[in-house]
């Protein structure tokens, strides 16, 4: 049900989409036909005109109708933005880098203090 409901949703919008080009091909498929019932110029063969006034109104009026609809429909909507607030910025823990200076030297370059690494931390089991 469910592959039905989305092809006939695609063909849908498939019809939607080349509804110029259907026009096209069923004047291609009934030219004589269209000639015969719709043709202005019946009286004037040399013009050859076989029908394309009709499918020229048909593809004005399939134009007019597409350039009715709303483009797009989205309400237009203004924000207005605030500055942002200074964000408070917690000074480095000095002791802690002065009491690994004092210890061990070499592993002070190395080491780097950070506040989040206290709170980001997995879950303990």
């Amino acid at each position: 049900m469910t592959r039905f409901f989305a092809g006939f949703l695609s063909i849908l919008v498939l019809l939607q989409t080349f509804s110029r080009e259907l026009l096209v091909l069923d004047y291609q498929a009934r030219k004589a036909e269209i000639t015969q019932l719709f043709c202005v110029n019946k009286a004037r063969p040399r013009l050859q005109c076989n029908g394309k006034c009709h499918l020229r109104k048909q593809l004005r009026k399939a134009t007019d109708a597409d350039s009715k609809t709303p483009a797009g429909g989205f309400a237009k909507v203004k924000y207005d933005g605030l500055a942002p607030e200074p964000v408070f910025v917690a000074p480095a823990a000095p002791a802690v880098f002065a009491l690994a200076r004092l210890f061990a030297p070499r592993v002070a370059s190395c080491y780097a203090f950070s506040p989040a690494a206290g709170v980001f931390h997995p879950p303990a089991a």
